[in-house]
């Protein structure tokens, strides 16, 4: 797993990583104030190519998500925790199989070579 440090800054749209960081299909992790946020590249993908969600799997406590395998369930974009390989829907963090369950997201997006996420 890769930890892509970012200093501390106000809220608002911020640079976490470069697009060379990202890797096509597939999860990194950057760090953001002390937060492990997993960061998901699906260039193919049409309208959103990126999407962050938190790093921790709510049912094992485990930093892994950026670990997991991206793909389709239900016609959803969906990413499958490498522990219990339960789904998390990737465009709002909501677990497919447990209603209880759900990541935090943030809006992503790709400026020119910069990857930004939005803090609130």
């Amino acid at each position: 797993m890769s930890a892509l440090p970012v200093s501390p800054a106000s809220t608002g749209w911020r640079a976490v990583c470069t697009r060379a960081d990202l890797v096509a299909g597939s999860g990194v992790v950057a760090l953001v104030d002390g937060q492990q946020i997993a960061l998901f590249y699906l260039p193919d993908s049409p309208g959103q190519a990126v999407y962050a969600l938190a790093n921790k799997d709510p049912q094992s406590g485990a930093n892994v998500i950026g670990r997991g395998i991206v793909g389709h369930l239900g016609g959803e974009l969906v990413v499958a925790s490498p522990m219990y390989k339960q789904h998390f829907r990737l465009r709002d963090g909501q677990c497919v199989e447990d209603a209880t369950q759900v990541l935090r997201t943030w809006p992503a997006r790709l400026q020119g070579d910069a990857v930004d996420i939005l803090m609130d």
